[in-house]
């Protein structure tokens, strides 16, 4: 029978349709999907060997959970995705408040319109998307806004004194009865407020304002929280933690296949960007080395963490670098400079943490020096190592560029707003480039080939070969040597 055609508690119980508890639902759809091979968690990429398992093993014990991370790794959207596991569709009492199940309802609405209507009581139908509620924890949060209070209103328009219980306003949990129930950065919620979980959590039953009222809920509980010793705000107050079932950390991914990944999944990038900026390989790798390098960073406070919406952010500002330039030069395509880089800063500066050292610094060095700390890192994958100290009469893969850098008396500059055509002139009229290319990365194409040549240059900067200076319209690269031998 189509569940159109269910209308009454009559009609479900001639289906058999039996009762079962949120947890034995997740459990049971998890089991089938284990079963038939099928991905769990749709679109999380770098956990499927460490947290996924972990909390496919808490559904499979009917846990509620916490997960703890750093921000920007996914907490939320794991617990957004267990609506996967839930069945398409349940019934409820129809006019219930709290989703109470024909079968066993717990509210005193709809175990009087059941006494009253018996088969004839009509049902509803809650489809698996509706079954999700979220709070941000914030301390202003108050039990009434979570739990419940009286309702002075309710009571004088249905004259009834504050004893009834027929006067009281549910609060958010108990209308999440047969959902999960996500309460976002737990530490936040102030301790009384984490108190009034206790039973919840335990018993599965709520109190309010001292009613003998017992409500047995049914709920799946989610939290995710900040590691305690960077929430200065607040902890999970010890009681509360143990009643979790489950407690299981997050982590940034290890590696920059799947950083990217998730970057490409995630940004937002309009479709004709797509068509007009052509991006190399070897952007989107820096990109994601870029965070890496951040994470690592004596000027940035590590206990914060650095979310994984700024490489996300990052792409999109990078695009519209490009797409910029585009628009001003006139060109239709265009590809991706190692200068547009430039153009992330706003992406990296609002999205760390900087401790004492790097306020000093300035938000804004911080960010540009992570973009060359990036192609530092990376230059060895490509290029053969460059050694601090040689002896004068060894020859170098790099003497030839910088030979020519050497008789460059007025530097070598690439302007931003640069056509794409003046561009690859320029970075062609750098010969010794051409070589170092044809030896160490001959498979590299004509049109990444550029990208890969200021690479070498901007490379070559860190290792204090050739120097680089920013100015407002574009970049200077010089010889750190040559000014100061010729007197200039």
């Amino acid at each position: 029978m189509k569940i159109e055609n269910i209308k009454t508690l009559g009609d479900l119980k001639k289906t058999g349709y039996q009762s079962k508890s949120i947890k034995d639902e997740l459990r049971e759809n998890l089991i089938k999907k284990i079963k038939n091979k099928e991905t769990t968690f749709e679109g999380v990429h770098g956990y499927e060997n460490t947290v996924i398992p972990e909390l496919e093993r808490a559904i499979l014990s009917r846990h509620n959970i916490n997960l703890l991370g750093l921000r920007g790794q996914a907490k939320t959207r794991l617990a957004r995705l267990m609506l996967n596991l839930l069945d398409e569709y349940i019934p409820y009492v129809e006019g219930s408040e709290i989703n109470d199940d024909p079968l066993q309802p717990i509210s005193r609405f709809a175990v009087e319109l059941i006494k009253e209507k018996g088969d004839h009581t009509p049902i509803s139908w809650l489809p698996r998307h509706e079954r999700f509620a979220e709070k941000l924890a914030t301390p202003d949060v108050t039990v009434a806004d979570i739990i419940g209070d009286v309702d002075p209103i309710k009571a004088a328009n249905l004259k009834l004194s504050y004893a009834d219980d027929r006067v009281i306003h549910y609060g958010m949990i108990p209308r999440a009865n047969r959902c999960i129930f996500v309460i976002n950065e737990l530490p936040d919620l102030q301790a009384r407020i984490q108190v009034a979980l206790f039973n919840i959590l335990q018993e599965g039953d709520i109190q309010i304002r001292g009613f003998k009222l017992r409500l047995p809920l049914d709920m799946q509980f989610v939290f995710t929280a900040n590691p305690e010793d960077y929430t200065n705000r607040g902890s999970i107050v010890t009681p509360l933690k143990d009643r979790i079932g489950s407690q299981i950390l997050t982590h940034y991914p290890v590696n920059i296949e799947t950083a990217r990944l998730i970057t490409e999944q995630e940004a937002k990038l309009v479709e004709n960007q797509k068509h007009t900026v052509l991006v190399p390989d070897l952007a989107r790798d820096l990109l994601e080395q870029i965070v890496f390098e951040a994470r690592e960073n004596d000027f940035i406070d590590a206990k914060s963490g650095v979310s994984a919406r700024l490489s996300i952010t990052a792409l999109e500002n990078l695009l519209s670098t490009a797409e910029r330039r585009a628009l001003i030069s006139g060109d239709k395509i265009t590809m991706l400079r190692l200068s547009d880089f430039v153009g992330i800063i706003p992406s990296i500066t609002g999205k760390v943490e900087l401790v004492y050292e790097g306020e000093q610094e300035g938000a804004a060095v911080v960010a540009y020096n992570l973009i060359g700390d990036a192609v530092k890192t990376l230059f060895n994958e490509f290029f053969p190592k460059i050694e601090k100290l040689k002896r004068q009469e060894d020859v170098g893969p790099y003497d030839d560029i910088v030979s020519w850098f050497f008789n460059q008396k007025d530097g070598f500059e690439l302007l931003d707003d640069l056509r794409d055509k003046e561009y690859r002139n320029l970075l062609d009229s750098i010969a010794p480039l051409d070589n170092l290319l044809g030896k160490y990365q001959p498979n590299v194409s004509k049109p990444d080939s550029y990208f890969v040549k200021e690479f070498v240059l901007w490379a070559l900067v860190e290792y204090k070969q050739l120097s680089k200076q920013r100015f407002t319209e574009g970049i200077q690269f010089k010889d750190p040597y040559g000014s100061f031998i010729s007197g200039i």
